[in-house]
């Protein structure tokens, strides 16, 4: 018998679920793009089989304990999107269908699994809790075999020394002829495990006619809560932002690709609710940095009196799949003399950061992690680049587990870095 799913039955996200679901035609050309598939090569565990237990789950033809593994599995790098010739949104089923079943509780989840997920939300997206829970894995790594084995990932992944606190100025003036005036995401993650980048964003910017404000009042972006499935939570997270961020600015810049993916789904997050409306105007100016750089275009060329060096550029995920930037990053790149950029093999496979995904899933975001640390190694790059705190993090742990030379910055502190040589 032939089932269509009922869009009423799930509330505001029913219809993008069902519209995702009816695109997709079955060709497969999302097999070869989707890493999970190459990992595990099953059908269940590609962008196509996924759908299929989407949809027959949403239709009441099969239990939801079925599909969870194969959803749990999948890490939202939206890799399948371009591959697509039949133009599927994945992004609107994948998203709402875990925040379905996170708030009909139609997922299990084990009393380990809920603590770490618990403590996960409780800590990253704050700042000042997060960078406390890092400064306690030192503790927690003495402890050893005594830790949960739920517990341990996190402590694996927790980088040895953290980073002193920066407290970012509110207003960057512009030097020189004033060109524009964007206000900046600082974000969550990156503000404790690499405070640098937006340092080093707005220090680019500033340099190219850019005056940069910093909202107090803003906060997380939302998407680690999305991407896992808790839709109030994020909901939250958006409509601080949407309040925090002034409206007399060109552009809201964020330098974390993950970010900029989600603050652009904020009209989904707050489909069906009275911000709607305000989001999907909201989302409209929202731009990688990169993005607004190779758009407005650099004014002061960079520098780099320093020797030749090899950069390899990583995509991340959420900037190449999500947002369709890789030429931007790339041209600004290319912007600084003497410096030459090299690709990165098997560029499109997702590192295995993917948010809390290597928290989740640690195993197959490490296979993921080792493939991308190799690929990047083979380049004989001296520094790989990329524009997502996640990607960075990711790629530098793997780097190490190998003894490899090769740094990691963000495009933004490349330039700047080499305005400064």
């Amino acid at each position: 018998m032939l089932h269509t799913i009922k869009p009423d039955e799930y509330g505001p996200l029913g219809a993008p679920m069902a519209n995702a679901v009816q695109a997709c035609v079955h060709c497969g050309f999302c097999l070869a793009a989707c890493p999970t598939y190459q990992e595990f090569g099953q059908e269940m565990d590609s962008p196509r089989g996924r759908i299929m237990l989407m949809k027959q789950v949403l239709e009441h033809d099969l239990p939801w304990a079925a599909a969870q593994p194969h959803v749990d599995r999948c890490l939202g790098c939206l890799a399948c999107e371009p591959a697509c010739p039949s133009g599927v949104a994945y992004r609107d089923l994948l998203s709402p269908f875990r925040s379905v079943a996170q708030e009909q509780a139609k997922f299990v989840r084990t009393p380990g699994e809920k603590l770490r997920r618990w403590l996960v939300a409780a800590t990253i997206p704050f700042p000042a809790r997060f960078r406390l829970a890092l400064r306690g894995a030192s503790l927690g790594r003495l402890l050893g075999p005594l830790v949960p084995q739920a517990w341990r990932t996190m402590l694996d992944l927790a980088p040895a020394a953290v980073p002193p606190a920066v407290k970012l100025p509110r207003v960057t003036p512009a030097q020189g002829e004033w060109r524009a005036r964007v206000a900046l995401l600082a974000g969550c993650a990156q503000q404790v495990l690499d405070p640098d980048i937006n340092l080093a964003t707005i220090e680019v910017l500033a340099r190219n006619g850019v005056e940069v404000i910093v909202p107090d009042a803003q906060g997380c972006c939302g998407g680690l809560a999305w991407h896992t499935g808790d839709r109030r939570a994020a909901q939250a997270f958006a409509r601080r932002n949407l309040d925090a961020f002034p409206a007399d600015v060109d552009a809201i810049l964020t330098n974390a690709a993950g970010c900029g993916s989600a603050m652009h789904e904020y009209h989904l997050i707050l489909r069906g609710t009275a911000d709607e409306t305000r989001a999907e105007a909201w989302r409209k100016r929202v731009a990688d940095v990169s993005v607004f750089l190779a758009r407005l275009g650099l004014r002061e060329r960079p520098h780099n009196r320093g020797r030749v060096q090899k950069v390899a550029y990583h995509d991340a995920c959420h900037l190449a799949n999500a947002q369709g930037v890789r030429e931007e990053p790339r041209e600004l790149l290319r912007a600084v003399p003497g410096l030459e950029l090299c690709e990165v093999a098997n560029a499109h496979l997702c590192c295995g950061s993917a948010g809390t995904y290597n928290l989740d899933q640690p195993a197959t975001a490490a296979s993921l992690g080792a493939q991308k640390a190799a690929a990047v190694t083979a380049t004989g790059a001296e520094v790989v680049a990329s524009g997502n705190i996640g990607c960075l993090t990711q790629i530098r742990a793997h780097l190490e587990k190998t003894g490899s030379p090769v740094r990691v910055r963000h495009t933004m502190q490349v330039l700047r870095d080499a305005y400064r040589t």
